[in-house]
């Protein structure tokens, strides 16, 4: 009988009430709870949720999960009732003003495309969401500032250029759900006719009646409705983005330009009219002071806090290496660009470099806030929040140091460190002479892997703590560290490949070990992931030392996930899906950049987001009257980590290297050239599905796949082996490095290191 009764309970329960797609997201998201923390408390994968949340594609859940979402969006109702809708004077509603282009992509869409990428859900009894784990989350949420005020006028409007695109952020567009941030992350802020205009996301137009810049700063905090709420519980929501075009940096008395020296100092003089009258209304300034990208702020009292970004694209706040030509862009299109990047990736913050280091902290705040039990205030925890790297900064390894860090002071003048005295975990840059063979081929066809070193962080075990020197340890791939090994004893031309030994030609192929591809001659320090490859091959491996973090976690797993859909999303908007056939892939790649120019904008600076992140751990002094021994600003930062770096690095090499080897003990075809995620093989057609091994459309297993998701690769370029000759024999270089210029043909001086 009892078990009649278990099957009762168990069938009412997978029947448990659930609410609209649309309730339950508004629920999750006025709570400020991510994808990935619900998914994490019912144990499923992100893109589970997201499909539970779709009004285009919607899925229920089913048994335990079901019961648990029901209860968690039970208790979330009663924490959020329904809003009544509110009706402004002259405005349009939330969904006229954001009212998103065709080129959009729902959160389920994006679920679709990503779905070989997800890690699986842990296996295991899911834990029970009670009252205790709700509170637990209310209690954690990080302050946020009091509502603002409606705007004082709004009007709808698109852009003034004839067939302009309105915005089209992914997902969930910034402040759809959130009243205090109604108008998105960000405007731009132009004047037409004598008015100043703010253009936001959707195509919204907001007249703004500020006639100095101390105003506009109070007219965006109180009226203008712009913000992100926050990326994880713990967090904060992202400050109000301001950018200033030239007629507006003209209105509001700041130079279109900076001078030379303006542009050495990274800002304008502290005794400028428009400094002190921010100074003179009691604003202030970080201590970068007023420059490309500027922080306008007054101290917080209580949850009240008050700042304000400014980016103005004429001080080259917009790198066109990164922004392509967005600082070009009429103020309409400037929003839409940086309103999708806003949405899928985050407001940025700075540069693409310093929003990509910015990410990390926003989804592994350094801290979490707790109510003080006497007052009922809330304060910051003296401890940090688990899996972040704290708020202190930690000394890095001597090995990891790079040359003039504080630690080596002792070191004398000049000296070099070799590779047993210094980690140099770098990317690829290696070539080798064509054989004769290879001669006999007609083309050169280039692979290029996509977001190879998002894919490098994905699911790696980073250290989150200081560093632990070991004498003769024993060698555990699962601890981060770096190790003082010898790996010269690795030979290339007999391999274990899975379980099998397999024999190649170890002189056609590079050391997965260096940079250069030589083989090492003796010991040397190796991130993690390249020394548990050396076992992988079929070695045995004996530090002689090391320096481990025992306090580790995969840090980098949910900025590798954010990135991730941004790129796919934004890639699917360009008509390039994660399900195209390895033919349809190839087609779709072509002149995709041209469908819509705005959105390839967005992917480059994703990309770069990804690359300028990761580079962040590493950051050099820069123009600080610095001296070797010193210490340089950026050490001073939680995230200033050269170890997580060169793991990456690592790791993304040691991925390459190991679809090298996978096809060469298939195939008998070896590369010719690697540059960082390029690679370069000679084939007898031009396309890469001439040479890759596929069969009924289905790729060698653990080898290269043809397809746009992180870790995949793509056709870089073609060129002909009398081509490769030629050049070669110009510079009279027959190393000379061919995947620099596989993509154009191009080869300049610079290529060849002159």
């Amino acid at each position: 009988m009892s078990e009649m009764f278990d099957a009762v309970d168990a069938l009412v329960a997978s029947r448990s009430a659930l609410p609209s797609a649309e309730e339950r997201k508004r629920l999750r998201v006025a709570h400020g709870l991510t994808l990935d923390d619900v998914a994490g408390a019912l144990h499923v994968r992100r893109a589970t949720v997201s499909a539970w949340e779709s009004t285009k594609k919607l899925t229920e859940p089913r048994g335990p999960e079901r019961e648990a979402y029901a209860r968690l969006l039970k208790q979330l109702a009663e924490l959020y009732p329904a809003p009544v809708p509110a009706t402004f004077t002259g405005a349009p509603t939330p969904a006229e003003a954001r009212s998103l282009s065709t080129g959009e992509a729902s959160e389920a869409a994006v679920m679709t495309a990503t779905e070989n990428t997800q890690t699986p859900a842990p296996s295991g009894e899911m834990p029970e969401v009670t009252d205790a784990l709700i509170d637990e989350v209310v209690e954690s949420l990080y302050p946020t500032p009091t509502a603002p005020r409606p705007a004082s006028t709004t009007r709808p409007s698109t852009s003034r250029r004839p067939g302009a695109k309105k915005a089209a952020p992914a997902g969930t567009p910034a402040g759809e759900s959130d009243p205090r941030f109604e108008n998105g992350p960000l405007a731009v802020v132009d004047v037409e006719d004598g008015k100043v205009l703010a253009y936001c996301v959707g195509g919204l137009v907001l007249d703004v009646p500020a006639k100095s810049l101390p105003s506009l700063v109070d007219w965006t905090l109180r009226e203008a409705k712009l913000g992100q709420p926050k990326l994880s519980g713990p967090g904060r929501p992202a400050d109000p983005l301001i950018v200033l075009t030239e007629a507006a940096c003209e209105r509001y008395g700041l130079p279109v330009s900076l001078t030379a020296e303006e542009k050495d100092a990274g800002r304008i003089p502290e005794g400028h009219k428009v400094v002190k009258q921010l100074v003179r209304a009691d604003w202030k300034l970080t201590k970068r002071g007023f420059g490309p990208w500027a922080r306008i702020y007054r101290p917080a009292k209580g949850s009240d806090r008050q700042c304000v970004q400014l980016c103005i694209p004429s001080w080259n706040a917009l790198d066109a290496r990164f922004w392509g030509d967005a600082a070009q862009l009429p103020p309409a299109e400037l929003a839409r660009v940086l309103g999708v990047y806003a949405s899928r990736v985050m407001t940025p913050r700075g540069s693409t470099a310093v929003t990509g280091l910015e990410l990390m902290t926003a989804l592994h705040p350094p801290t979490y806030a707790v109510r003080d039990e006497e007052t009922g205030a809330l304060r910051q925890a003296d401890d940090k929040t688990p899996g972040s790297l704290g708020k202190d900064p930690v000394d890095c390894a001597p090995c990891e140091a790079p040359d003039g860090h504080p630690l080596l002071k002792d070191l004398p003048r000049f000296t070099v460190r070799g590779p047993d005295q210094k980690l140099f975990e770098e990317a690829y840059d290696w070539a080798r002479p064509m054989t004769d063979a290879e001669c006999t081929l007609r083309y050169l066809v280039g692979l290029d892997v996509n977001m190879a070193f998002a894919a490098g962080a994905n699911g790696l075990n980073v250290g989150l703590g200081e560093p632990t020197h070991v004498k003769n340890p024993g060698f555990d791939p699962k601890l981060p560290g770096s190790w003082l090994v010898d790996l010269s004893h690795v030979d290339l031309s007999k391999v274990k490949v899975g379980k099998e030994w397999v024999e190649l030609d170890g002189s056609l192929l590079p050391s997965p070990f260096t940079p250069k591809g030589d083989r090492p001659t003796g010991p040397a320090w190796y991130a993690t992931p390249t020394v548990a490859y050396a076992q992988e091959l079929g070695y045995d491996v004996a530090p002689i030392e090391a320096w481990v973090r025992y306090e580790n976690g995969r840090y980098l797993d949910g900025w590798y996930g954010r990135l991730r859909d941004a790129y796919l999303a934004t890639m699917a908007d360009l008509g390039v899906d994660a399900d195209l056939s390895p033919e349809d892939f190839l087609a779709a790649m072509d002149g995709y950049k041209e469908r819509d120019p705005e959105l390839t904008i967005v992917v480059s600076a994703i990309k770069a987001t990804v690359k300028g992140g990761l580079g962040k751990l590493r950051e050099r002094p820069r123009g600080e009257g610095w001296r070797p021994g010193e210490r340089w600003r950026a050490l001073e930062r939680p995230t200033w980590r050269p170890d997580i770096r060169a793991a990456v690095i690592s790791r993304t090499r040691i991925n390459l290297h190991r679809k090298i080897v996978k096809h060469a003990a298939f195939t008998g075809q070896y590369p010719i050239a690697i540059l960082s995620d390029c690679v370069v093989y000679a084939a007898n057609g031009p396309s890469p599905l001439d040479f890759l091994p596929y069969r009924e459309g289905k790729p060698l297993p653990g080898g290269f796949k043809l397809g746009i998701n992180p870790g995949l690769v793509k056709h870089e370029g073609t060129q002909t082996v009398l081509w490769g000759e030629e050049v070669r024999d110009k510079f009279n270089a027959p190393e000379l490095n061919l995947a620099r210029s596989i993509k154009d043909g191009t080869v300049t001086d610079v290529d060849n290191g002159e």
